[in-house]
């Protein structure tokens, strides 16, 4: 690391000079130039490790250095390997280990003097205090090097986590895209094969009823169209496409256009509202609008022949319950199964802290009820 270079260079230079001006016993034991060299090259050559392994490489400089007291063979420069490897502990270990450099060190400063014929308080003191301070720079080193890990890890898991909140913008909108086009388009299309069909019948008997069976198919197809144009729209904008200047603006549908849908719709259906009605945010009469929209369509294509469906809207205090009835087949066919209609309804209403359930009546038909809290 170039923080390791920039400050473990100046510290082996200014060792090797301390140690050279306070190393100065009166009695030398004989050491030869190649005992000297050799026992250089043992202190020096492992400090190579000594970021890979510093543990390693300061328990080796250590026990060399302690054997070197042992046999009475004074420190020279070389010894200042010693708070070099005490440096890397201190840099790349836990506090208990850096620590415990730290206290051997001191320890090796002790002996290192005991040899000495004269020392004096005040050299102890400096000695200890310049270890000190090469431990505490080992300290820092270490200390901002696990801020900076610690810096990068949060922005990869900040990028990481950015990258799944777009995932999963991007599935919801998918998913809420789905629902719209289910909801908009199946009922569409289904009003207009009723239509169709009913034209076909009466083409021959009844001109007349084949023709406001084509005049619906064709008005049909213009909301449909219509629909699809508003979904592309959205699709244009959250692709941010210049082609989406042109993205129709029209208003979502609410509780206001409930009585047009139930006159536009091709079975006999009665509306009906009792309570006070309350103003409800848009949303909300979106989810409203839809969830009769896909009953309808259900009750329009399982429903059978001769099938009439009935809409409730109760306002009660803090509750609105929406009930959808029929007379049709009921149970004896199965509605939703293995489409998006049902699952539609319950995760719109819930999305406002209301229930929908869905099943055949008792007595024959089929009933979705759904209850949405209502705000004072």
């Amino acid at each position: 690391m170039l923080t390791d270079v920039l400050w473990v260079t100046p510290l082996i230079a200014l060792c090797a000079a301390l140690a050279v001006s306070y190393t100065q016993p009166t009695v030398r034991p004989p050491i030869d130039l190649v005992g000297y060299l050799v026992l250089t090259a043992t202190l020096v050559v492992p400090l190579f490790w000594r970021n890979s392994h510093p543990r390693t490489v300061f328990a080796l400089v250590s026990l060399i250095s302690f054997a070197q007291w042992l046999t009475e063979v004074p420190a020279f420069p070389a010894n200042s390997a010693v708070l070099v490897a005490m440096y890397a502990m201190a840099s790349h270990c836990t506090f208990k280990w850096a620590l415990a450099a730290g206290l051997v060190s001191e320890l090796g400063i002790f002996l290192a003097l005991s040899q000495w014929d004269t020392v004096s308080l005040g050299m102890f003191l400096s000695c200890s205090f310049f270890v000190v301070m090469i431990w505490l720079t080992g300290i820092y080193a270490n200390t901002r090097r696990r801020y900076l890990e610690g810096l990068e890890e949060r922005a990869e898991r900040a990028e990481r986590e950015r990258d799944q909140q777009a995932r999963m913008a991007a599935a919801a909108e998918r998913a809420r895209i789905a629902r719209e086009l289910h909801d908009v388009v199946a009922h569409n299309v289904s009003v207009i094969i009723v239509q169709a069909d009913g034209a076909s019948y009466a083409i021959d008997t009844d001109p007349e009823l084949a023709r406001q069976a084509v005049h619906a198919i064709s008005k049909t197809g213009r909301e449909a169209l219509a629909e699809m144009r508003r979904l592309v729209g959205v699709l244009r904008e959250n692709a941010a496409d210049p082609a989406g200047e042109a993205a129709d603006y029209t208003p979502q549908p609410g509780l206001a256009q409930l009585e047009e849908l139930v006159r536009g719709s091709s079975l006999p259906v009665d509306l009906r509202v009792s309570g006070t009605p309350q103003d409800l945010p848009e949303g909300e009469q979106l989810a409203i609008y839809r969830l009769v929209q896909e009953a309808l369509t259900n009750t329009l294509k399982h429903g059978g022949p001769g099938a009439r469906a009935t809409v409730e809207m109760e306002y009660g205090r803090g509750e609105l319950v929406v009930r959808i009835t029929d007379n049709g087949r009921g149970a004896a066919a199965p509605r939703g199964v293995g489409g998006h209609g049902l699952l539609g309804m319950r995760e719109r209403v819930s999305m406002y802290g209301g229930a929908v359930q869905a099943a055949p009546r008792p007595g024959g038909g089929f009933e979705v009820l759904a209850r949405l809290p209502v705000a004072a």
